[in-house]
């Protein structure tokens, strides 16, 4: 056989293969489904859902890592057994909140239920602080399906959650978009140690978040989480970390500007609340808040070059008590800055 004969064959044979391949991967493929129309079928699963379960269980084990575990099982008996919906905008704990969301042009409704919210305490009076959407977490989960089928778990607190959106950072763990809009529905308990320095949690939020799927994987499938899934996660809120993303000497939950724990990067004419100079970058990620063409960090030191306490960042005029006052950093038509 000519090499010129052999190669033609070896090439018709190969495109065989690559058009059988190709006709194959493309039976195989399943485009991402409408937002809209799936979330439409996942909000019925997800209300049926609320109606028909209930907390069967909590766990009261102070100190032990099975502390407040909940349990949600299907109702069998109506009189004894309040549905999750039942505890919707209760006055009283347990309370089931809705936030609307918008992603995708689709206007979600996420439900948390806030059994527990957390408290101050301990010795040095630490905790019963609120996450923001951008900060870190530190907190035992159990994940579910609507049907509890359980999926993963854990109960070890010394792990870091960022709740950002951002790549891993500061040695923390990225996580699905539903956990930054419930979290800061909750407060972190306080921590003790015992004689062996074993590290105790006290008195921290406990709860169930119930996600749509684009708000967890949507048509990714994880292990043990088929495409399209809702998910269910009890919670639990031990600990949290702060961070300063642009690096002005300001947290960035302290630059949550209308003070709602979330601070969001909108689309480009989107007025954000949380964009004090309207230059389309939050505050959290702007180098200069109030547009005056002075870095932040400059304008929130003291004479001898230090950060102030952000209680304590002065107006124009150098009040530092006054409340409301307009703070120097975020005036644009001040300029004190002190490197």
């Amino acid at each position: 056989m000519s090499k010129i004969k052999f190669y033609f064959i070896l090439l018709i044979a190969t495109i065989a293969i690559v058009s059988c391949s190709k006709d194959k991967n493309d039976d195989e493929f399943e485009p991402l489904r409408d937002y809209t129309t799936q979330y439409a079928t996942e909000s019925v699963a997800i209300e049926d859902y609320l109606k028909t379960n209930y907390i069967s269980e909590i766990v009261n084990h102070p100190g032990f890592p099975d502390d407040q575990d909940v349990t949600i099982k299907k109702i069998t008996d109506a009189a004894t057994q309040p549905s999750l919906w039942s505890y919707l905008n209760s006055p009283t704990l347990p309370r089931l909140t809705s936030r609307e969301v918008v992603k995708h042009e689709v206007h979600y409704k996420i439900y948390t239920l806030v059994i527990r919210e957390g408290i101050k305490g301990g010795t040095t009076a630490s905790g019963g602080e609120y996450p923001s959407n951008v900060d870190a977490v530190f907190a035992g989960y159990k994940g579910t399906l609507l049907d509890g089928t359980v999926f993963d778990s854990s109960n070890n607190g010394q792990k870091q959650y960022n709740l950002d959106g951002f790549a891993a950072h500061d040695g923390g763990i990225p996580v699905i978009s539903g956990w930054s809009e419930c979290f800061p529905q909750f407060k972190t308990g306080w921590v003790s140690s015992d004689a062996s320095g074993t590290i105790k949690y006290n008195d921290f939020g406990v709860g169930v978040m119930i996600l749509p799927s684009d708000f967890g994987y949507y048509g990714n499938a994880q292990t043990d989480i088929p495409v399209y899934s809702p998910l269910v996660f009890s919670v639990k809120l031990y600990a949290l970390k702060r961070f300063d993303h642009d690096s002005d000497g300001i947290l960035s939950f302290q630059e949550d500007i209308d003070g709602d724990r979330y601070l969001n990067i909108l689309a480009t004419g989107v007025s954000n609340p949380d964009d004090t100079d309207g230059d389309g970058a939050p505050d959290f990620l702007d180098f200069d808040d109030d547009g005056d063409n002075y870095a932040t960090r400059g304008e929130v030191k003291d004479a001898n070059g230090k950060y102030y306490e952000f209680d304590k960042i002065p107006d124009c005029s150098g009040d530092q008590t006054t409340v409301g006052r307009l703070k120097r950093h975020l005036d644009k038509n001040c300029i004190k800055m002190n490197q």
